[in-house]
């Protein structure tokens, strides 16, 4: 897993017709684009991917095509959690992963668990799981931090955990992770604009929004980062630093759906409670794009 989660992977979106069913023809364009420009990996119905207004015959729709699309040219990452430990465990052990090469599991949102909460119920997830997990820490969204503490004690305690995608712009809690864990467990970046830094402590990649966008030049920036070329990374680095904070600006995936749109490969449609960007945040992220392609 090591070789298969290092560099960029990118939280694919998923592309809505007017009428909100899914646009394959559109998350086909993407997958092609993507992939051509070269990212490292795939990751399907992560939260970039308005999974939670997802039915579960589209999961399972968007899962296979995803699949048939990519025919084996890049690893594919399936994103799988939520806030009941034994639903979560149970789609895990009911859902076709064939192809697939992790899972990734969000910390549980709105309950707040504690961190023995927490743990247990990862340890749950890493049983039910018929793949490596990566776990997923984004406080911002989750309302509860996983601890660098509790990380730990998973990667320690079983090595079905392979990575976490730590989004919690903590970069202290981060290098506590990356001095104490496993040699084989890796850490993800999970926030475009701190992923340079992430880089340059240890981090492995990221799993990235803007790559949905801009995946030949992020990627380039990881790469360089990767290989200890950290002026040129920087250089990289800060040209999408405006970008990458007006692609947040409307809530994700709102920003790289507008950007997207105005590259004529999908259109801005999302499912509420999400609503598209503003006129004018729209024509920001349309006029700084355009010195960046």
């Amino acid at each position: 897993m090591k070789d298969i989660l290092k560099g960029t992977g990118v939280a694919l979106i998923t592309p809505f017709k007017e009428d909100l069913s899914i646009d394959f023809a559109s998350l086909e364009k993407i997958i092609h684009y993507v992939t051509q420009q070269g990212v490292d990996y795939l990751v399907v119905m992560g939260t970039t991917g308005e999974t939670p207004t997802l039915q579960p015959e589209e999961k399972k729709a968007l899962a296979a095509f995803v699949r048939e699309i990519n025919k084996g040219r890049l690893p594919l990452v399936y994103g799988l959690g939520g806030n009941n430990t034994t639903e979560v465990c149970k789609q895990l052990r009911q859902t076709e992963m064939h192809d697939y090469q992790a899972v990734l599991s969000v910390t549980p949102y709105y309950n707040k668990p504690q961190p023995e909460g927490l743990y247990r119920h990862f340890m749950a997830v890493a049983e039910a799981s018929p793949l490596p997990v990566i776990l997923y820490n984004v406080p911002g969204r989750t309302g509860v931090n996983m601890t660098a503490e509790t990380t730990l004690r998973l990667a320690h305690a079983s090595s079905k955990f392979c990575a976490i995608k730590e989004a919690s712009g903590n970069l202290d809690q981060m290098a506590k992770i990356l001095k104490e864990k496993p040699d084989d467990f890796l850490l993800i970046s999970g926030d475009d604009n701190l992923t340079l830094h992430i880089l340059a402590m240890g981090g492995s990649g990221v799993i990235s929004v803007v790559a949905n966008v801009l995946p030949g030049l992020f990627s380039r920036m990881v790469h360089r980062a990767l290989e200890g070329k950290f002026e040129e990374a920087a250089h990289m680095h800060l040209n999408l630093f405006e970008f990458t904070q007006l692609l947040f600006a409307g809530g994700s995936p709102a920003g790289a759906k507008a950007a997207l749109a105005s590259m004529g490969l999908c259109n801005e449609t999302l499912r509420l409670p999400l609503v598209p960007v503003t006129s004018e945040l729209k024509q920001k992220i349309e006029q700084t794009l355009q010195t960046l392609i």
